[in-house]
Parts: C-alpha cells; sequence; structure tokens
C-alpha cells in the first residue's frame, strides 16, 4: 500500500513538473491561459506559444527521460556494474557520430537519422565490451569505464572530423546539439521517439527476466538456462536502440542513464521489471526538471540540457565511484 503511494506520489510530481514546463519560460503564462490554449481559444500567439513550442518540448522531454532511465537500469543489471550508463560507456559518442554521418551526408530525414545512430551505439557497445573483454574486466567497473571512455574520445575525434569542412552555422548547430537540448521539439519528433521508446521499453519489459538472472552472474544465468552472451547481446541492443533515438531526437544528455536507477533503487525496488517500469517514470521527470532549471537559469537565453544533467550526474558519479573503491 505504502509503495502504490508513494508511486502515485512520483507521477504526481512528474506531472506537476510537465505542467510547469509548458506555464514557464521566456514568457510566463498564467494557467487559465494555458488552458485555452491547449483547446485552441485565447490569443492566438499564446496559443502557438503552447502548442506549437511547450508542449512539444515537455513532450520530448519526458521520452528522452524514460528512454534513457530505461536503457541504464538494464545496463546497469546486465552488466552488474553500477557505474553503466550509455554516455559513459561511449554508447551515445557512437550514437552522435552516426546521427553526424547521416547529416553530413544529407540522410537526416526523421526515419534515417534514428538507424544511423543506432549503427553507430551499436558498434560503440560493442567496440567498449571488446576493450573490457580483451583486458579480462569485462564485469570490472573501472576497466569497462575507461573503455567507454576510449570510445567516447574517439567517437568526440570523428565528430570534430566530420565537421571540420563544414559551414560555421552547421558547426555552431551541431556543438549546440552535441551538448544537448530539447528547444526544436516537433510533433513530428515526438512521434517517431515515442515509437522508438514504446518498443524498446517494451522489450526490455519483456527481457526483465533475464537482466535479472544476469544480474547473478554468467555461471548463475547458466545454471538457470539462460544464454549469457546471448541475453546480454540482445539487451545492450535494445539499450543501444533507446539510447540512439533519444540522441537523433535530443542530441547528447549524459548521466540520466546513471543517476535514475540508483534513485528507484533506493526506494526499494530491486526485480528489474518493476526498476526498468520506475527508472521510466523518474528519467522523465529528472529531463523535465532539467530542461526547466536549463530555460529559466538565464533568461532569456537557455543553458544546455546536457550540461544541467552533468552538473548533477558529475557529482552523483563521483560518490559511487568512491563507494566502489
Amino acid at each position: 500500500m505504502k509503495s502504490s503511494i508513494l508511486w502515485l506520489a512520483i507521477a504526481a510530481a512528474v506531472a506537476l513538473l510537465s505542467v510547469a514546463a509548458i506555464v514557464y519560460g521566456a514568457v510566463p503564462l498564467d494557467a487559465r491561459a494555458v488552458l485555452d490554449a491547449l483547446s485552441g481559444r485565447g490569443d492566438p500567439v499564446t496559443v502557438a506559444i503552447v502548442r506549437t513550442l511547450r508542449l512539444p518540448r515537455a513532450a520530448l522531454a519526458l521520452l528522452v527521460g524514460a528512454g534513457l532511465g530505461m536503457a541504464g537500469a538494464a545496463l546497469q543489471g546486465a552488466l552488474r556494474n553500477a557505474l553503466a550508463e550509455p554516455y559513459l560507456l561511449g554508447v551515445s559518442g557512437g550514437a552522435a557520430v552516426g546521427a553526424v554521418a547521416a547529416v553530413a551526408i544529407g540522410a537526416s530525414t526523421p526515419f534515417v537519422l534514428p538507424l544511423a545512430s543506432f549503427a553507430g551505439a551499436a558498434l560503440a557497445i560493442a567496440v567498449a565490451l571488446g576493450v573490457a573483454r580483451a583486458s579480462g574486466g569485462r564485469a570490472d567497473p573501472r576497466v569497462l569505464l575507461m573503455a567507454g571512455v576510449i570510445v567516447g574520445a574517439f567517437a568526440n575525434a570523428a565528430i570534430m572530423v566530420l565537421l571540420a569542412n563544414a559551414p560555421p552555422n552547421a558547426v555552431r548547430n551541431a556543438l549546440w546539439w552535441m551538448m544537448g537540448s530539447v528547444a526544436d521539439a516537433r510533433w513530428l519528433t515526438v512521434g517517431w521517439l515515442c515509437i522508438y521508446v514504446a518498443i524498446g521499453g517494451a522489450l526490455l519489459l519483456w527481457f526483465a527476466r533475464d537482466i535479472d538472472v544476469l544480474s547473478l552472474g554468467e555461471e548463475s544465468a547458466a545454471a538457470l538456462g539462460v544464454d549469457a552472451n546471448r541475453s546480454s547481446r540482445t539487451i545492450f541492443l535494445i539499450a543501444a536502440l533507446l539510447s540512439a533515438a533519444t540522441v537523433a531526437a535530443a542530441g547528447l544528455v549524459g548521466f540520466v542513464g546513471l543517476v535514475v536507477p540508483h534513485l528507484v533503487r533506493s526506494l526499494g525496488v530491486r526485480r528489474h521489471r518493476a526498476l526498468i517500469a520506475g527508472a521510466a517514470l523518474v528519467g522523465a521527470g529528472l529531463v523535465v526538471a532539467a530542461d526547466l532549471v536549463a530555460r529559466l537559469a538565464r533568461p532569456p537565453g537557455e543553458l544546455p540540457l546536457g550540461a544541467v544533467t552533468a552538473l548533477v550526474g558529475v557529482p552523483f558519479f563521483l560518490v559511487q565511484m568512491r563507494r566502489l573503491s
């Protein structure tokens, strides 16, 4: 009973944050004006602000947070690594390389861009795991993180090469996108990201039992009849799909996949089906809150969304590293 009340309270908090994301901004609006605008009534400028700018932006932030939260929860469980998450493993960097490459060749359609990001993310996670396995320390958080740092550094270098001869405006836009932002949210982007997050989240929930078993170790997984290598590859690819979709939609938003699963576990959640579902909800709220901070911290300008999440994530990461040392 207490658990149900707690999660209802969290859902209510996420809903309130979403309302705040629509009400507050460079042009503050009152709740009545927002309600009128949602129904298509009232001042045309207010209607445009609410329905064209703020509503899709809030929806995109919710989906980005949900996708990254679920991907982080799945990776931490499958790898038995409390520090695993898409950004730190270089997965997001690989997705960014795929997306930038697609943009560079003029293939930045809503259908192609996520697929190019997914190809980059899948390659990045394969390289990171390959480096860690070659060092004999796939389960060692330090070895895996070092492998992720290497992949991330290579991804940044590849992006710089791709942008070397690009026009200044394209470089500036690409760098802002790499820092993470939902400012350019459009309903088309929200629609296709919703499809990717729904499919990826459903698949992770379907494989939640396998993640539970993998979190016990490969020998225990084999004893329980689970093919650890095949299940791990499947879960990694699903997590890469979710990460790639968020990168294609909003750029690099780091540390959400690290922080959110720990927050959900602190509420007493241990089984991965509940953990993944909880991470989707908490991650959605975290990114909406971070975007609110990004918009309101220095009006009328904005901070990069990825910078705001990093300000929370880096200290959290250091605390977790100290606990593991």
